[in-house]
């Protein structure tokens, strides 16, 4: 098959999945006598990042494969499209969420013992139907408490391919320059209404503390990472 066909094949497909594709998954559409060999498919992922080096899109790879999207660069007219602005979520979430994600497999306990606060029930569940942080195993102490660690809907949504493309600790100054570089969008409040789309809930006076507490960044400074 000639590259310019299956470039514009390989494109349409990921246009169409709505979800990330390996080069594998690529080559799974092709009926038996016209799959191209997987060499093919990588080259034709390639000449379709050379196109859209100039373009508003941009096909980028993380952690589930290739998925083309806007350009990040078009961000300032592109959010414009709608009035409501995302939803920022609290210091104790992204805090939470930094430490699992830079210190996995890690429990509850010990997410509180480095933040020296309680960590919300809320927060735990707010992350796991979120699907970015999953319980990967039990301490093997007293109680068997569960060990946390991000997924691969976490690494897809921040435009990761592995833990190894985290920000080093010292590139993070503060929780809200972690707020800032992510842009998280996730949907404000007047627009969680579908299951599954609902945002943080406002703390409770037991979850109080978590407002009080430093930065996750401050408190990690001194953790070896995972990479």
């Amino acid at each position: 098959m000639e590259q310019p066909k299956l470039k514009t094949i390989v494109e349409s497909v990921l246009l169409a999945s709505g979800k990330p594709l390996n080069a594998e998954q690529l080559l799974g559409v092709f009926g038996d006598g016209e799959k191209p060999p997987l060499e093919d498919i990588n080259e034709a992922l390639r000449a379709l990042q050379n196109d859209y080096a100039e373009r508003g899109l941009e096909l980028v790879e993380v952690a589930s494969g290739f998925r083309i999207q806007v350009s990040q660069t078009m961000e300032p007219w592109v959010s414009r499209l709608t009035e409501e602005k995302p939803a920022r979520y609290s210091r104790a979430l992204l805090e939470t969420l930094a430490l699992v994600a830079y210190r996995q497999p890690i429990t509850r306990g010990e997410i509180e013992d480095i933040r020296g606060v309680s960590v919300s029930t809320s927060i735990m569940k707010t992350l796991q139907e979120r699907e970015w942080v999953r319980v990967v195993g039990h301490r093997d102490v007293p109680g068997r408490p569960a060990m946390y660690g991000t997924t691969r809907q976490f690494l897809d949504y921040f435009n990761l391919k592995g833990l190894d493309d985290l920000p080093t600790l010292m590139e993070l100054r503060d929780i809200d320059t972690i707020n800032a570089e992510l842009e998280l969008a996730w949907p404000t409040e007047s627009a969680a209404t579908e299951p599954g789309e609902d945002i943080e809930p406002v703390p409770t006076p037991s979850d109080s503390a978590d407002d009080e507490a430093p930065p996750a960044v401050d408190a990690a400074e001194g953790i070896e990472t995972l990479h």
